[in-house]
């Protein structure tokens, strides 16, 4: 072939591949307006961040708790892990947010789907307060969490009892949840630093079976940066949440960042077969999050670090993926 044709052909070739190269719209389904200092970099950065990267629609929350900056310690830490200082329930987060998004313009807001946080899971009183929130805000929280329970070390430097997912607090909580028609985000790890089996399932699974009317998402599926750093891969995670995806139908799996790798992906970043075909099983029960607190500078980065997984999928089921999934969870409209 002449080399004008070939290069010709060459460019056509790569025009076509760029042509069918995907572009996903994102719905951010895990995000904190606020760190654990429940400080922000603020709605403007989070508007522009969303604009450059085709994030349509983000669930927003605070962070239930609040990291002391103890009399002893020299240095304010940078984060709850820090030091040894304790963390404490912190209601004004679901006030910081409510402020932030009424401040938006009417187009802007339907972007955004707030999720109350603030309060103690611990406390049976939980339950009415979130109802007082609901009553004080109508029409804005779209959501409940992300609910603080088993959460890695954070756990034992929260001050009080050792929140779980399955106590009477909760319990109230998922009642006033399916009343409402609200989607409770729960991070409730699956086990411990160093059992290597499903310690805590119990705690997430006998909610999902004694409340069949309320939507859980569960974050992360159990897993942590934590739990990986003391155990690399848990084998009994993708066999049980296949599990627990054949048996209840109101449980939705968040695909935020911990489980990317080293589940997702493979220590080459090729997408895992085992894990794509069980998203391909139940197209309509994951969705993506960055889970990013407070500072939205790498926003785009954690969403798209999820395309090469998403890119092995069949497109419709991306997409849902992506974007989809997580709008479908919301409440109806009246």
């Amino acid at each position: 072939m002449h080399p004008f044709r070939l290069s010709v052909a060459c460019l056509l070739a790569l025009s076509s591949a760029a042509a069918s190269a995907r572009e996903y719209a994102y719905s951010d389904a895990h995000l904190h307006y606020v760190d654990f200092f429940q400080e922000t970099a603020g709605m403007p950065k989070l508007l522009k961040a969303m604009a450059d990267n085709r994030i349509e629609h983000v669930m927003i929350s605070g962070i239930p708790v609040a990291k002391k900056w103890h009399e002893d310690e020299p240095k304010r830490p940078r984060y709850y892990a820090g030091d040894d200082a304790d963390a404490y329930w912190y209601s004004a987060t679901d006030v910081i947010v409510a402020a932030a998004v009424s401040k938006l313009t009417p187009e802007q807001r339907q972007r955004f789907h707030p999720f109350l946080a603030g309060f103690n899971p611990n406390d049976k009183n939980s339950a009415a307060h979130i109802q007082r929130m609901l009553d004080l805000y109508p029409g804005l929280w779209q959501g409940i969490g992300e609910v603080f329970t088993r959460h890695d070390d954070l756990t034992a430097l929260t001050s009080g009892d050792t929140p779980r997912a399955n106590n009477e607090a909760m319990t109230r909580i998922y009642h006033l949840a399916a009343e409402n028609d609200l989607p409770v985000m729960v991070h409730s790890n699956i086990t411990s630093k160093r059992e290597k089996n499903p310690l805590y399932l119990a705690e997430i699974e006998e909610p999902l079976r004694n409340h069949p009317h309320t939507r859980f998402i569960w974050a992360h599926a159990g897993t942590s940066a934590e739990i990986h750093r003391h155990q690399v891969q848990l084998d009994f995670l993708l066999p049980t949440l296949t599990r627990m995806l054949e048996a209840y139908p109101n449980l939705f799996i968040d695909l935020s960042w911990s489980l990317l790798t080293p589940y997702l992906l493979d220590e080459q970043g090729k997408p895992r077969r085992e894990w794509l075909a069980l998203v391909e099983r139940f197209p309509e029960r994951f969705m993506v999050g960055s889970d990013v607190v407070g500072r939205f500078n790498k926003l785009g980065k954690e969403m798209r670090s999820f395309d090469p997984f998403l890119d092995a999928l069949p497109e419709d089921v991306a997409k849902k993926v992506a974007r989809d999934n997580f709008l479908a969870i919301l409440p109806r409209p009246l």
